[in-house]
């Protein structure tokens, strides 16, 4: 499996040689270290875990835990085995173009949202008799149980929740400059953190 954490920058544009033009979402690769080898021996489970960015200020744990491999900012952790150790880099390089990958992120947050926004609801016929219920909901529940169903759906907070994109190429690999295209749309605001998971054939 091939893995590695990034920045989203945002979305641009490629040109085939034939004219076309392909939509791209850019990704902003800094060098990933290998802070931890889990075992399934010690731990349970296999898994490495990577550290990204740079923290001002840690805790004595955090310190204790990174080392002297670095102020990391992010720690992320991805079930794989292989032969990765301890203060090992890994950049762009690790993925080649042409690579099918899966990219998780958090989406955008929306805050409160009515159901019109959050579900796709079409709302109350806007004719005469209905009166600033155009938007509204409609009705939640029945005599019986005398409760409201779990899993209605009701506005609430939308947005702000880890989602995972599949079946998504890379276009471009830029490994000077630690910059990777992906075709198409990911989830996340400009400058957020996501993570690039490919299974190696």
């Amino acid at each position: 499996m091939k893995f590695i954490i990034g920045t989203k920058v945002g979305m641009s544009q490629l040109f085939k040689e034939d004219g076309s033009v392909v939509p791209v979402t850019v990704v902003k690769i800094e060098p990933n270290t290998v802070v931890q080898i889990k075992t399934k021996d010690k731990d349970g489970y296999e898994a490495v875990q990577i550290g990204v960015g740079k923290k001002k200020k840690l805790t004595k744990a955090e310190k204790g835990h990174r080392k002297t491999l670095g102020d990391f900012a992010i720690l992320k952790e991805f079930k794989a085995s292989g032969e990765l150790k301890v203060g090992d880099t890994l950049d762009a390089s690790v993925f080649a173009e042409g690579d099918t990958v899966k990219v998780t992120g958090t989406t955008k947050g929306k805050g409160f949202q009515g159901v019109v926004k959050r579900h796709g609801f079409s709302g109350m016929p806007a004719s005469h008799g209905h009166h600033s219920v155009m938007r509204h909901a409609g009705s939640i529940g029945q005599r019986f149980p005398q409760h409201t169903l779990k899993g209605m759906r009701m506005a609430g907070r939308m947005g702000g929740v880890q989602m995972s994109t599949r079946g998504l190429k890379i276009v471009k690999i830029d490994v000077e400059h630690g910059l990777m295209a992906i075709k198409g749309a990911i989830p996340g605001n400009n400058g957020s953190i996501i993570q690039i998971i490919s299974k190696s054939r």
